[in-house]
């Protein structure tokens, strides 16, 4: 298998190395631009499989360059980064064609999380309306899961958070990334909202605790789904 190759899209050439250091580090193939106008020729001369930028760029900013790769039907999945945390900022970059988008300063661990969600949806695993993990299975149209012939109902909430688990079993997921499968936006890092969900969520896909949990914490971390 031919490692991922990224374009990273950062003016400042420190971060940049940071990104590039910490992608290649987890098996990604990585190619710096320093410029929108750099990062947009080189992300037209050839195909990558996955675009880091960065909003605040000299010659031309981010949401351009996006646009314009947009525009000229490029569908690589794009990973927006911004020191703005502003809803309107990241509600712009989504509505301009933006596949995520991820706020300075963020951990290594979830930019590389994220890249990874984006690739394997580019595969087409995303847009699957029956996903299965071991005897799991969720149908993401209606929001039922069956686990050894068990139908279990869930909640809409409850469906979006576990397709994103299966989508990414085996991976730890934090709460701002659940946050946002289920809610769109992020999350209060105080907020024990997700927790409360997931804790229904277990109970429910265990069948009130018939069956082994699937739904793991990481300390500290975040959660992940294994058996």
């Amino acid at each position: 298998m031919h490692a991922s190759h990224i374009l990273v899209i950062e003016d400042d050439k420190p971060t940049s190395d940071q990104i590039t250091r910490a992608l290649e580090d987890y098996g990604f193939s990585v190619e710096q631009a320093l410029t929108g106008w750099q990062g947009l020729s080189r992300a037209l001369a050839r195909r990558f499989d996955a675009i880091v930028l960065d909003i605040m760029l000299p010659e031309v900013d981010g949401f351009s360059v996006l646009s314009t790769l947009r525009n000229l039907g490029q569908r690589v999945p794009i990973l927006l980064l911004s020191a703005l945390d502003a809803v309107d900022t990241r509600v712009k970059g989504l509505h301009a064609g933006a596949d995520d988008y991820l706020v300075k300063p963020f951990y290594f661990d979830e930019l590389t999380a994220r890249l990874n969600v984006l690739l394997r949806g580019q595969a087409g695993g995303r847009d699957d309306s029956t996903l299965t993990f071991g005897d799991l299975t969720l149908d993401t149209l209606t929001g039922h899961a069956t686990r050894r012939g068990t139908v279990i109902n869930l909640k809409p909430r409850e469906s979006k958070l576990l397709a994103f688990l299966i989508r990414n079993a085996g991976n730890v997921v934090t709460r701002n990334m659940l946050f946002e499968a289920g809610w769109n936006y992020h999350a209060d890092v105080q907020s024990d909202v997700i927790a409360i969900h997931l804790t229904r969520l277990r109970r429910k896909i265990s069948l009130d605790g018939k069956l082994p949990q699937l739904i793991h914490n990481v300390h500290g971390a975040g959660w992940v789904l294994h058996v």
